[in-house]
């Protein structure tokens, strides 16, 4: 291949694992929110999840603030709310330029470097696991890149721009996690939904080099994060009438555990970081209308950081700041959780 310059050979998992291993007490704290995450999605428990955080992690150190803060109104709200952290660490690019996320570029004013961005992400994901005792959650953008992480994460999504791809889809099928499979940016719930019928059967299929052959992940479901048309305007899809036609479409699928997290940033914001909070009220008010609506909705996807609004890269940088989409600052995010808890 003339055109691609193989630079090194990255360690696999399993040694970056032993180079960077969690210990006993963390793999007890996955262990019972992995179990809380499970009992929600399959309806055993009423309380609701908010998967919220920045759009992406640059820096490790803003990131763990971030956490520790959630971590203080978590406490807040535990009877009623489940906090999953993002931390997305991989970030898919339209036109592929841009910043990839951590995995890439573990300093964002830097070249890339995707061995010291393994265990960036790594070492990013232990310490807030360690020190707030909250699993969290990741996009999984490149399927074999997961068993990195496969001993931290409790949640993953797969990203409007993957939600087509069999190996992401297989993949999912042979996690023990829920994953969120995105409608596409098209809008076409049938991709989804078939995205989610892949994940939740067995497959036998090629993983890093292996033979493998997957159990199917019952906790494979939705995440509407609205769409754009053939003109390039973004429309949302979390109105009543989108939730109850997703009901339906679970109704005459048969799949398990039926259940969506709404995203309420991206098209379904087109972008609009402070109307997330208007649109989670609003789905919130829908649940309360419909008591198949507020079965499907299990929580919502929201992008918060330190600070409001985004920046661009430079050596300057506004600590806190997303260098991505806009996102939510803590006041208004604290205040948003706050007001979730109150009225669910």
């Amino acid at each position: 291949m003339k055109n691609m310059n193989f630079i090194r050979k990255l360690p696999i998992p399993m040694d970056i694992k032993e180079m960077y291993p969690v210990t006993s007490q963390m793999t007890a704290v996955k262990e019972k929110r992995d179990v809380e995450i499970r009992d929600i999605f399959t309806g055993k428990s009423d309380k609701f999840i908010l998967i919220i955080g920045p759009c992406s992690a640059d820096r490790e150190d803003a990131v763990i603030e971030y956490i520790l803060k959630l971590r203080e109104v978590q406490e807040k709200v535990k009877d009623k709310i489940l906090i999953i952290p993002r931390i997305y660490t991989n970030k898919p690019r339209t036109t592929g330029d841009g910043y990839k996320g951590m995995l890439h570029q573990p300093n964002p004013n830097e070249k890339p470097d995707m061995l010291n961005g393994v265990i960036a992400i790594r070492k990013l994901h232990m310490r807030a696991l360690a020190e707030t005792e909250l699993s969290c959650a990741d996009e999984m953008l490149y399927p074999e890149n997961y068993r990195y992480l496969s001993d931290l994460l409790s949640y993953v999504a797969i990203g409007a721009r993957s939600v087509e791809n069999q190996q992401h889809r297989l993949t999912a099928s042979g996690l023990d996690i829920p994953v969120g499979m995105k409608n596409p940016t098209g809008g076409d719930l049938s991709v989804m939904m078939n995205s989610i019928t892949a994940g939740q059967h067995s497959h036998t299929f090629i993983y890093r080099g292996w033979e493998v052959e997957s159990s199917g992940n019952d906790l494979t479901h939705a995440i509407l994060r609205g769409y754009v048309n053939k003109h390039g305007q973004s429309l949302p899809n979390y109105h009543f009438e989108d939730l109850q036609g997703l009901s339906d479409l679970y109704a005459a699928s048969g799949l398990k555990n039926p259940a969506v997290i709404v995203d309420t940033n991206h098209a379904n914001s087109g972008k609009k970081y402070l109307e997330q909070i208007r649109i989670a009220k609003e789905i919130l008010h829908s649940t309360r209308h419909s008591n198949d609506i507020k079965k499907l909705v299990k929580g919502l996807m929201i992008e918060s950081y330190l600070i409001d609004g985004c920046q661009k890269i430079n050596d300057d940088d506004v600590y806190g700041k997303s260098i991505t989409d806009p996102c939510l600052g803590w006041e208004k995010s604290e205040r948003l959780i706050l007001d979730i808890a109150d009225v669910l």
